[in-house]
């Protein structure tokens, strides 16, 4: 097979087993999103306070990104896969004991825990695509695998739907369309939560044994070992290399603000929507919309990458994000949720490709630049927060004051189209770089 070919018959079936790892992270990240409006109205929570469910999930991307790079460069990728799911599997079995307590706290450790596995897995699983093959495909193979991430988010998104948000009785309205949770008495509040807090942790603890059964199945299979590519490296050079290098800080500040933009977008879509009178378990067939453009859009964009450099293409998407942001901040109403679900269209092809330039040329070195690009992640946490402060100005609603004409949850998309901007620049940069 022709070294230019995606990925050879030789490593296939580790690209499979690892690709299939994509898929599973993926229903975690979307299980998780419509979770923030979950726990607001069961908790009766703010809007700040809900958002530290992202501030858990994806600070233990932060938090784990290096230790997992570490660990891998001392034993090998199938250990780091392994550990990996075995932190994914204990996180998601926690929310059985958090709903027994009822406390915000554990359900927000749980996730924390759980997002140390999904560390290790996206530490280890991208660099290990991206060798799995020429440099000059790695790029293209890295979209490739990326596709089935949103396979997976659609089934998180369809449990959270189903089986979640279609079955909490906090969620439930009067003949006149008003919550009913907030004016009931104490002890009636107590069932409900009793009951919403089991439906809310059932899933988890379901998809903690499905992750045992994949930690089974990679711990019995042979998985062949790329001996130049898990060398031990120089922790300290490495890193210093890494950061001498501008393309690879200019990936890394930006994955930040794209992974920040993408969980705005995905997490108060259904804030947004719930303002133009939608309401939570129907506002997911519009997560679930957005997402299948995101699919659409990441095969679009992997075959476009075979025409079109990858800072091009990234310059292009971003302009495309950057537009249909701005249109859905100003056109209140149907028209600018169609316009907030088409962005997922021009997210598709972000993170891949960001992380594939980043990398490009690296060498072993790899390994932890993967690790600094997994805790750029850490934006998911932090700006779906600021938007939740925004959201919190004037009151716990979401049309409680206007801001440039428009109801603050319109406004706080102002945040998005800053990240798209900061995107948009990156990929000029490498646009021009490599023309020159």
């Amino acid at each position: 097979m022709s070294q230019e070919s995606l990925v050879s018959k030789k490593v296939l079936l580790p690209f499979i087993l690892i690709t299939a790892l994509f898929a599973l992270w993926g229903f975690a990240n979307d299980i998780t999103n419509p979770m923030v409006s979950a726990f607001k109205k069961v908790l009766e929570l703010n809007n700040f306070q809900a958002s530290l469910v992202q501030l858990a999930f994806y600070g233990g991307y932060f938090t784990m990104a290096l230790p997992a790079a570490l660990f891998v460069n001392r034993f090998s990728y199938k250990k780091g896969v392994l550990m990996g799911l075995a932190l994914y599997a204990l996180g998601a079995l926690l929310f059985y004991p958090a709903a027994i307590f009822q406390e915000y706290i554990f359900f927000l450790l749980a996730l924390y825990i759980l997002t140390f596995g999904l560390a290790f897995l996206e530490t280890t699983a991208n660099p290990y695509i991206l060798a799995m093959g020429s440099e000059v495909t790695a790029t293209r193979r890295l979209n490739l695998a990326q596709a089935f991430n949103p396979m997976g988010a659609l089934g998180g998104l369809i449990v959270a739907q189903h089986f979640i948000l279609g079955a909490l009785e906090s969620d439930d309205l009067d003949s006149n369309g008003n919550p009913i949770y907030g004016s009931l008495s104490e002890s009636a509040k107590a069932t409900i939560r009793d009951s919403d807090l089991e439906v809310i942790s059932t899933p988890y603890v379901l998809l903690g044994l499905v992750v045992i059964l994949f930690f089974l199945v990679i711990l019995l299979i042979k998985m062949p070992e790329n001996r130049k590519k898990e060398t031990r490296v120089d922790v300290l050079p490495a890193i210093k290399r890494l950061f001498g290098n501008r393309k690879f800080v200019g990936g890394v500040v930006t994955q930040a603000f794209y992974v920040g933009a993408q969980i705005m977008c995905w997490t108060y879509l259904y804030q947004y929507a719930e303002s133009i009178g939608i309401d939570n378990k129907s506002a997911v067939n519009y997560g679930i919309a957005a997402l299948l453009i995101f699919l659409i859009g990441r095969w679009i964009g992997t075959f476009l990458l075979r025409y079109i450099t990858s800072g091009k293409l990234l310059m292009l998407f971003a302009l495309g994000a950057l537009i249909t942001c701005l249109i859905c901040i100003f056109s209140p109403g149907l028209i600018g949720l169609y316009s907030l679900v088409a962005v997922s269209f021009f997210m598709s092809i972000m993170f891949p490709t960001i992380y594939g330039i980043a990398l490009e040329g690296q060498g072993n070195d790899a390994k932890f630049g993967a690790a600094f690009l997994v805790m750029a992640i850490v934006g998911g946490a932090l700006m779906p927060t600021f938007q939740g402060m925004i959201l919190d100005i004037g009151g716990a609603g979401y049309k409680d004051t206007s801001i440039l004409g428009v109801p603050e949850v319109n406004f706080s998309f102002f945040l998005p189209v800053l990240c798209f901007i900061i995107v948009g620049i990156y990929g000029y940069y490498i646009y021009k770089r490599n023309n020159a």
